[in-house]
């Protein structure tokens, strides 16, 4: 029997009178998938309810912060003990100083960490800083990289594979995407192209290691220290955007994981478990640039909140061993396994393409490898609506859109892995349709 949408479609209906587009992030409106919006009431676990009352697996996990589930207790008891002291005091705590240091823990190359609110502010201000460091203005990015809703990082790319970049968005000056440089992912001979192109004029390359916005993309062998190389060699700095991979692929992130560190790095959704926080790092001898030691400037009423501080050490210190990720990765390798097993009985097993890294994946609706932009945008977003909406009636809850990241938590059970497989062999038949 279909689930009634009936409160979901209301509260969305009163929500667009309010609210642009109804929503307070665009994916969230299934624009890229079709239909109305399921609206959430609760969730705990691996378990969301929405205000019809029915429930979901959820596997988008609010796009990578809840590597526990849904109002896990310890972080909970956390965040509540830390809003009886005070929700907000626009002064220091020693509650930042205590965060700071299990962050650093895990980038031992950096030195210092300012907190900001989103991972927007967190690459924007790295960029600012990449640019004062070296006295450049041109940055790097990959096409598909979203590194937030900055202008010089709202851009796409030209008509050619290293042009200047053109605005991705109305509102985002020309002048200001024209420092910009897009190239494609896994692409080192786009990169070394673009440098050798713009001479002393880079001052950095901004990267996502391990990609989750166009879908999780991994990087190919000896591309992320093919990066390193280069930068060195023209004198640029590195950013790493870990602002999803960061302390979920590993404690150390995808630096860990690969063994390539980066001159700057950003961090967010994890490093708070659920509450709005980001950051930037790096060592000293950047990060003192930073007001109020040196003259370049960024601020935030709100940064370094003492409710967020709490959230993020509640959830950073049960990962610091190590164990939770050899869970998360059993759990994802066997739902890979078996979303293949169901694409092999519904006859589609050659028309899907199953990326993951860690417990990050995503199920593409191409025949081809996805390695970057390019092959990501070659997939088949018909049929993957049609997954979706099956999926999302069998009370498995998909991110709304081909080109997001599922994310597996440690509240994820072996009974929720086969309960998706199972849903996942009629989703596969009714994608069929559209392949």
């Amino acid at each position: 029997m279909a689930l009634s949408h009936e409160q979901s479609e209301a509260a969305f209906a009163r929500a667009r009178d309010v609210l642009a587009g109804g929503v307070n992030s665009p994916v969230r409106a299934f624009a890229a998938v079709g239909g109305s919006p399921v609206v959430i009431r609760s969730a705990h676990g691996a378990t969301l309810v929405d205000v019809d009352g029915n429930e979901y697996v959820d596997y988008v996990g609010s796009y990578g912060p809840l590597i526990h589930g849904h109002a896990q207790e310890q972080i909970v008891t956390a965040v509540t003990k830390a809003a009886r002291l005070g929700t907000s005091f626009g002064a220091p705590t020693e509650a930042e100083t205590k965060l700071a240091e299990l962050v650093l823990s895990a980038y031992p190359h950096a030195g210092r960490i300012r907190f900001v609110n989103s991972g927007t502010e967190a690459c924007m201000t790295a960029i600012r800083l990449a640019r004062a460091a070296t006295g450049r203005e041109k940055i790097i990015k990959c096409a598909g990289c979203y590194h937030g809703h900055a202008d010089a990082l709202l851009v796409e790319a030209g008509s050619g594979a290293m042009t200047l970049g053109v605005p991705s968005s109305p509102g985002v000056p020309p002048a200001v995407a024209a420092d910009t440089l897009v190239v494609q992912y896994n692409d080192l001979d786009a990169v070394r192209a673009a440098f050798e192109a713009h001479g002393g004029q880079v001052a950095a390359m901004i990267v996502e290691p391990v990609c989750g916005n166009m879908g999780v993309v991994r990087p190919e062998a000896g591309y992320l220290r093919g990066l390193r190389e280069l930068c060195d060699r023209h004198g640029a700095l590195l950013v790493f955007d870990e602002v999803i991979t960061g302390f979920r692929l590993a404690f150390g992130g995808a630096q860990e994981l690969y063994d390539v560190r980066a001159d700057l790095t950003t961090v967010g959704k994890v490093i708070g478990g659920g509450l709005p926080v980001a950051a930037y790092l790096g060592p000293a001898s950047l990060m003192d640039r930073m007001a109020p030691v040196g003259p370049v400037y960024q601020a935030g009423t709100l940064s370094g909140n003492p409710l967020a501080m709490a959230g993020g050490r509640a959830t950073l210190e049960p990962l610091r061993d190590g164990a939770a990720y050899g869970r998360l990765e059993g759990l994802t390798t066997s739902l890979s396994a078996a979303l293949k097993e169901a694409a092999q009985a519904a006859g589609v097993a050659e028309k899907i393409r199953i990326n993951r890294a860690g417990s990050m994946l995503t199920v593409f609706f191409t025949p081809g490898p996805v390695t970057n932009h390019a092959t990501a945008r070659a997939s088949n977003t018909a049929a993957y609506a049609a997954f979706f909406h099956a999926m999302l009636e069998a009370g498995i809850y998909l991110p709304p859109s081909q080109f997001e990241a599922w994310f597996v938590s440690l509240a994820h059970s072996d009974e929720n892995i086969t309960a998706t497989a199972a849903a996942a062999v009629e989703a596969f038949r009714q994608a069929a349709a559209k392949l």
